[in-house]
């Protein structure tokens, strides 16, 4: 599922973000230079980093600030932009807790470090504990920047308070899926399906889908309940989202998703498929294959049959197909204008779409 499909928002809102997201690193680049070289060089490879991403959650920030007749499109891209840089800081340090130095084909933010550590000489773990301990600081200079840009957004103290706490919950519940799904990792117990649930939504739903549209409706002045529709419609899409990445994840073509159709299973990643699968007895053939790093693609192709044979991957899809109706009822309420119902009704079709 490429979230660069589901929402169209106009190229001249989309190339404002881009605008000040340039700004800000402009800025930091500038500020970066009074403390040193390195200091500058890690924010130019934080930019690198930056670009090229889908844009995704500012598409979701203008899709509701636009649709539902905001005025000002100079609050609401410094806005969009703060949720872009949050989305980075996070992706940044997840590649530091999964120890991944690769993202989208290229080294990240770690792994340019760990390369130029090697380089100079460094043997390769200590490479690597530099390339991670640069990443840490490199996210936090994101975090900081969202922060800031939601803080000199311009808009009334009063929005800027709202804003703020929306902000502050999405990194909140980020921060306590992220502390769950490690915790889950180091169990051997399995987590269950609404344990697992409840972790994506913290996780990933929350900043990615409810946060930036409750984002952009504030932005919008739009009524508190109008604010609480569009946040039940990311919650509920958002899980849905994840439900059908995780199915992708294990099932689709590699050529299609751009991602191992092995690496889950590899990884030993809890999801929702791997908790019901792991309360039916068809689990315990194929019980000592998951979370092996020695997994091939025989043993997750006896994984895959398990994961049919249990009714896990029916189950999976189905689960989704609920969250993403939910979805669509939040967005059928009369609090909700047409046009942004109008807007949004694709991302519901898409994720029923992929779980037929």
């Amino acid at each position: 599922m490429d979230p660069h499909d589901l929402v169209v928002v106009t190229g001249r809102r989309l190339q404002r973000v881009e605008d000040v997201l340039d700004g800000w690193f402009d800025v930091a680049s500038a500020r970066g230079e009074r403390f040193g070289s390195h200091h500058a060089h890690l924010i130019e490879n934080l930019r690198r980093n930056t670009s090229g991403g889908k844009r995704f959650r500012p598409r979701m920030v203008l899709t509701a600030f636009e649709t539902l007749g905001g005025g000002d499109l100079e609050i609401a891209a410094r806005v969009a932009a703060a949720f872009e840089l949050l989305h980075t800081a996070l992706i940044v340090h997840d590649d530091v807790i999964d120890r991944d130095f690769v993202r989208r084909g290229q080294p990240n933010v770690s792994g340019s470090y760990r390369d130029r550590a090697t380089t100079a000489g460094i043997s390769l773990p200590l490479a690597e504990h530099r390339g991670m301990s640069v990443a840490v600081i490199a996210g936090d200079l994101a975090l900081a920047g969202a922060y800031r840009l939601v803080d000199g957004c311009g808009a009334d103290e009063l929005t800027r308070g709202r804003l703020i706490e929306l902000l502050d919950d999405a990194v909140s519940a980020a921060a306590a899926g992220e502390f769950a799904d490690v915790d889950f990792s180091m169990h051997n117990t399995m987590p269950t399906v609404d344990e697992v649930i409840e972790m994506e939504r913290l996780k990933t739903a929350w900043y990615s889908f409810e946060a930036p549209l409750q984002a952009g409706a504030v932005v919008a002045g739009a009524g508190l309940a109008t604010i609480d529709a569009l946040g039940r419609f990311g919650r509920n899409i958002g899980i849905a989202y994840q439900i059908v990445d995780d199915v992708l994840g294990v099932f689709g073509e590699e050529d299609v998703t751009g991602k191992s159709a092995v690496g889950d299973l590899r990884e030993g990643k809890r999801t929702v498929l791997i908790a019901h699968a792991a309360t039916r007895p068809e689990w315990d053939a194929v019980r000592h294959l998951f979370g092996s790093a020695d997994l091939d693609q025989e043993d997750a192709a006896c994984i895959r049959e398990v994961l049919v044979a249990s009714g896990a991957r029916t189950y999976a899809e189905r689960l989704a197909s609920d969250f993403a109706n939910r979805a669509w009822e939040a967005l059928a309420e009369d609090s909700v204008p047409a046009s942004t119902r109008a807007e949004l009704a694709p991302v519901v079709r898409s994720v029923l779409e992929r779980t037929r």
